[in-house]
């Protein structure tokens, strides 16, 4: 109990150390993910604020709870059909500073912990990122940097790179890793998106009996190429909805040094989700 107070109260003081904010958001999104032999659906809770602290600076802080439950096929992996639900609580700090009219600093840091049920001190983990956005012209920015990202399933350090190019008032592109998107408006209320991006979640286990294989976190990671149609429906609120499909799915358990030591094998699945936002 008092692990989990200290690791919680970690996560309030970096969530209220941002008073009088200028914007403000809170999101829920809800995401299903079926395969051929499990199913995993993921419920997403976040609220997020940012200011602008003063000539080109600018910060944001957005505080997330997740919840992931795993259905397993009743003819298969019963040894692990405890392996039921996974916890995740992040909170990610991150800080805007404009050099000049044409290049930028962005850096972020990432606090969270990742569990089963029971929370530790061996759930916490730090991720990050570090990147420079320079404008090459009115419509065309370039990003590069490097991040501490779990895209592959456990945290690593990996490249992150990006050219967004403004095409015209209404369409977008970005292209780069681990995220690519274009994106159309027809109006002000309506926006569509077909994005290609690598991402992943690991989660630390609780001490099991019935784990022989010195399994210690499971490891999840896919690329993820989806259809996505926000709605604005009033001034502040908005919905989202989802549709795409994961490749190269996978669902493995690993050990404190990220070798695999069991893979479920589920294979690739569509994936469906919706989502709500209110905004200010």
């Amino acid at each position: 109990m008092k692990t989990r107070f200290l690791i919680c109260s970690f996560f309030l003081i970096s969530m209220f150390s941002i008073k009088a904010q200028e914007n403000f958001s809170a999101s829920m999104n809800l995401k299903t993910e079926p395969t051929d032999k499990i199913e995993f659906n993921e419920t997403n809770i976040g609220i997020s604020f940012n200011k602008k602290t003063g000539a080109g600076n600018k910060i944001t802080n957005t505080l997330e709870y997740s919840n992931l439950k795993v259905n397993y096929d009743l003819d298969s992996n019963t040894k692990y059909e405890n392996l039921d639900q996974f916890n995740q609580i992040k909170n990610k700090f991150e800080f805007s500073h404009e050099f000049s009219n044409t290049t930028n600093l962005n850096f972020s840091i990432t606090p969270m912990v990742n569990f089963q049920s029971n929370l530790n001190t061996d759930d916490f983990s730090l991720l990050g990122s570090l990147e420079i956005i320079q404008k090459i012209n009115a419509k065309t920015f370039i990003s590069l940097g490097v991040s501490r990202a779990t895209a592959f399933g456990s945290p690593k350090f990996i490249p992150v790179f990006s050219l967004n190019y403004q095409i015209n008032n209404e369409s977008s592109l970005l292209i780069g890793f681990p995220d690519s998107k274009i994106s159309y408006s027809n109006n002000i209320r309506n926006k569509f998106s077909l994005s290609n991006s690598f991402n992943g979640n690991f989660y630390h286990l609780d001490p099991q009996k019935n784990l022989n294989d010195n399994a210690s976190k499971v490891s999840l990671s896919q690329m993820t190429s989806a259809l996505e149609y926000e709605r604005n429906v009033d001034k502040n609120w908005f919905l989202n909805f989802k549709a795409g499909y994961d490749f190269n799915k996978k669902y493995n358990l690993i050990d404190n040094d990220n070798h695999k030591v069991y893979d479920f094998n589920t294979g690739n699945g569509y994936v469906l989700g919706i989502g709500i936002k209110y905004k200010q």
